[in-house]
């Protein structure tokens, strides 16, 4: 079973795929996405690229886990942010009819990966490193994909021979 965590951004976005076999996580890879347009639609057609030719590399994705929309000081930033993910969302719905959707919270995502909910990026990066056997992450946007497809497998117990078993209503489901 195949998990792709994105961490969702205007400027910046990391996306990460795991695999869950015989209850064992295996690192497939991740990668950060810079958009650099300094036209916010041009920013989103990027995305929308991007993810594009990463679901065309992929093997089938059976599950999608992205992080939600947080509190912020900019009602701008937030607006952005929101496009952004419903970029990401239609196309991964576009391309992957058969996939799930799921959205966690940064702290529960980092409370999950490293024990703390307010746990620094740095801290979250480091335990993935270890647990994962990743040499290093090219930015915190990887890393905090890496943490929200971990955070899913986690959170629902996925192995490849069960079906999910959600717990509680610490996540949501988005389709």
């Amino acid at each position: 079973m195949y998990i792709l965590g994105i961490d969702p951004g205007s400027r910046v976005m990391g996306a990460a795929l795991l695999e869950v076999k015989n209850r064992k996580v295996n690192y497939c890879f991740s990668q950060t996405y810079t958009f650099k347009e300094k036209d916010f639609f041009g920013r989103l057609e990027g995305i929308k690229k991007s993810l594009k030719e990463l679901l065309s590399k992929c093997p089938p994705i059976h599950h999608f886990a992205l992080e939600s929309l947080i509190f912020v000081k900019n009602p701008n930033s937030l607006a952005k942010l929101a496009q952004a993910r419903g970029v990401i969302l239609s196309e991964i719905l576009e391309k992957n009819k058969a996939a799930s959707c799921f959205e966690y919270a940064p702290n529960l995502v980092k409370n999950m990966s490293s024990g703390f909910g307010h746990a620094s990026k740095e801290s979250v990066a480091l335990f993935l490193r270890y647990y994962l056997k990743v040499e290093s992450f090219a930015s915190t946007d990887e890393s905090d994909a890496v943490a929200i497809a971990l955070c899913h497998i986690f959170q629902q117990r996925l192995d490849s021979q069960t079906q999910i078993q959600p717990q509680g209503d610490q996540h949501v489901r988005l389709y």
